[in-house]
């Protein structure tokens, strides 16, 4: 193939206790389109970081792609990547790992005489991206468990209960994940710990049988008021929110904030009355935010070849804005 058109979804890790190990995919994409030309390299970008990300070899999409192009010894002569990003810059919603996973897929996918190997990618793109838990939803779709071992990074899929809504509250301010990282303590209590093992383990029972245990299974401890005064306005959203009984968490390393809201029996995202349920929340979006419901990614990376009815590929979303 030539060409490739490659959509990645929006992620959220963490999912409050489970730090560096869980991820979902959210309803928010970045579409790329990979073509290897006889000329120079040409990038453009629209949409989310239009003007303001690189268009040249330091665009985190093409070093991604040359970095698995070295791993399978495939010098392509020319390329041409032309972006239109959905994924805010910034905001705990996967932005890198979208690109480093659209970088790598598209390499495999165009490379002679290779066939895409998901845990290669994996591993490669947790590589690079230094960890797997935005990766791996993005890569594979629905809430993500991964974990790394000596040969690399591995990941295990889980089917999200279908009346699980994400929403996503969007601040206008940014957060540098190193920044958010450095702030977090070298060591914790060994009751904090404890009580990160037991609310991960809930949560899996809770994203995939029974929602309403969402609440008690997003309780964190180990990272989230550690960082709250790099996002006190953050901090305080998942705190009301938990008040009034919602399933709110940090996304990522923030600054944007995660609901699980729970569907009645027989809803679905999208329908009318799945927005009269998360109305509620929708309403509690804070000044200068975005309040944007989603739904669960089930696909995650998609490559399709360039020149192919692709279908609906929008990466736009409409928001309720304050």
């Amino acid at each position: 193939m030539a060409g490739v058109r490659i959509r990645v979804p929006a992620t959220s890790a963490n999912l409050g206790p489970a730090y560096d190990c869980a991820g979902l995919a959210l309803s928010c994409w970045d579409v790329l389109d990979v073509e290897v030309t006889d000329g120079d390299l040409v990038v453009e970008v629209t949409g989310e970081g239009a003007g303001e990300l690189p268009t040249d070899g330091s665009h985190l999409v093409v070093q991604s792609f040359r970095a698995a192009c070295a791993e399978l010894g495939w010098t392509p002569p020319g390329l041409r990547l032309t972006a239109h990003n959905g994924i805010p810059q910034g905001r705990g919603m996967g932005s890198s790992a979208a690109a480093v996973t659209a970088g790598v897929l598209a390499a495999w996918a165009l490379c002679p005489d290779v066939t895409v190997d998901d845990d290669a990618v994996l591993r490669l793109c947790s590589e690079i991206e230094g960890h797997p838990d935005n990766v791996a939803p993005c890569l594979l779709g629905g809430a993500t468990l991964s974990w790394t071992t000596p040969a690399g990074a591995r990941a295990a899929r889980l089917a999200v209960d279908p009346l699980i809504a994400p929403v996503l509250f969007v601040p206008g301010t940014t957060l540098s994940t190193h920044l958010a990282r450095g702030l977090l303590p070298a060591t914790v209590p060994h009751a904090d710990a404890a009580h990160a093992a037991g609310r991960s383990a809930l949560l899996v029972h809770a994203l995939t049988r029974d929602p309403s245990f969402l609440l008690d299974a997003t309780e964190d401890r180990l990272h989230q008021a550690q960082r709250a005064p790099a996002m006190p306005d953050s901090a305080a959203l998942v705190a009301r929110l938990r008040a009034d009984g919602h399933a709110a968490v940090v996304s990522g390393a923030g600054p944007c904030v995660l609901a699980l809201a729970v569907l009645g029996a027989g809803e679905h995202p999208g329908d009318p009355a799945a927005a009269a349920a998360v109305g509620e929340l929708a309403a509690a979006v804070p000044d200068g935010w975005t309040c944007l419901p989603l739904r669960v990614d089930h696909d995650g990376a998609v490559v399709t070849p360039l020149g192919v009815d692709h279908g609906a590929v929008s990466s736009e979303l409409p928001g309720t804005h304050r």
